[in-house]
């Protein structure tokens, strides 16, 4: 879909795609390389996720302007990405002559956000987990015990089971596995 996209694109007069990268953990690297005026990404990328790479963009190449295009049209996504530092979020069912005008839209100072999404974000409202209690959930994602969570972490056993209690009871789930579905969906991890 990435060269698709980037050859569509490319058609466009005043758009030039100047690097293409098929790992999130690639991206700071080709945009300090390249320079782009507007970096488009994907949410759920091998090496690293589009929102961690769009908060290190914001770091180290703070020209470059970021606008999310995913699959992924979750609310928590959408808050996430902006407290990343992104300057639009849309979804990929759309023509590319509108993700083209959304580059142009985010290039020119503007944030450009699906509005369907933006409404279903404002009402759903801020992730209820904390910081920790995310770091914790996400370390169970590969079915960890809570020993090597807590080696991960630098954590005791015991705050590891705290938040990860914690984590289930917000997410009104039985155990952590349902706990990482369900922030999932949501888009809180």
């Amino acid at each position: 879909m990435r060269g698709a996209l980037a050859l569509l694109l490319g058609l466009e007069p005043d758009i030039e795609v100047v690097a293409q990268v098929g790992a999130g953990d690639e991206i700071v690297a080709a945009a300090l390389t390249s320079r782009p005026d507007v970096a488009l990404l994907d949410i759920e990328l091998p090496g690293r996720s589009g929102l961690d790479a769009a908060a290190d963009l914001r770091e180290e190449v703070p020209d470059c302007r970021v606008l999310i295009l995913t699959t992924f049209g979750r609310p928590g996504y959408l808050r996430r990405a902006m407290e990343a530092g992104a300057a639009g979020f849309l979804v990929k069912d759309g023509p590319v002559e509108d993700l083209a005008e959304a580059i142009r839209r985010v290039l020119a100072g503007e944030t450009v956000i699906d509005p369907a999404l933006a409404a279903a974000a404002l009402s759903a409202g801020p992730s209820p987990l904390t910081a920790r209690e995310r770091d914790a959930l996400m370390a169970s994602v590969d079915g960890a015990t809570v020993a090597d969570i807590a080696a991960k972490l630098h954590l005791s056993e015991s705050t590891v089971r705290n938040y990860l209690s914690s984590a289930i009871g917000k997410t009104a789930t039985r155990n952590r596995m349902e706990a990482v579905r369900a922030a999932r969906q949501q888009g809180w991890l």
